[in-house]
């Protein structure tokens, strides 16, 4: 294994030492806390949403594993300007990409958490 992966494994390591938008929003529209019990991750999504359904800002905290916290780095990037509807039609295969790593099927749960908590998140807005 050489080249692409090590590539892409130094972007995950890169994540997790510096997240993106990682913090607390002053006024988020919706935030909501996501666990991954097999694991012990925690993340918080706080999201703020216009009117029209689009996502305007977005922070993440929360502390796991180092693909739980670069998923949710890599993810925070894409966000804005993404509306509700393209965010919840987003599955495995978005994040995967995102991560650009071959992960086991013991952690596509943490890989994933920072995009189900997301949707979460929006379904809960929506239902306000």
């Amino acid at each position: 294994m050489g080249g692409m992966d090590d590539l892409y494994r130094e972007q995950i390591l890169e994540h997790h030492r510096t997240p993106h938008n990682h913090g607390v929003l002053a006024e988020p529209s919706v935030s909501l806390d996501g666990r991954n019990p097999s694991c012990g991750d925690v993340i918080t999504m706080q999201l703020v949403l216009d009117a029209a359904g689009t996502i305007t800002d977005v922070a993440f905290s929360g502390r796991g594993c180092a693909i739980s916290q670069a998923s949710a780095s890599l993810l925070t990037d894409e966000l804005r300007g993404k509306s509700a509807d393209e965010i919840l039609a987003l599955g495995t295969p978005y994040v995967m990409e995102l991560l650009g790593v071959e992960v086991g099927p013991s952690r596509v749960h943490c890989a994933l958490l920072g995009l189900e908590t997301t949707q979460k998140a929006i379904e809960r807005w929506r239902s306000r």
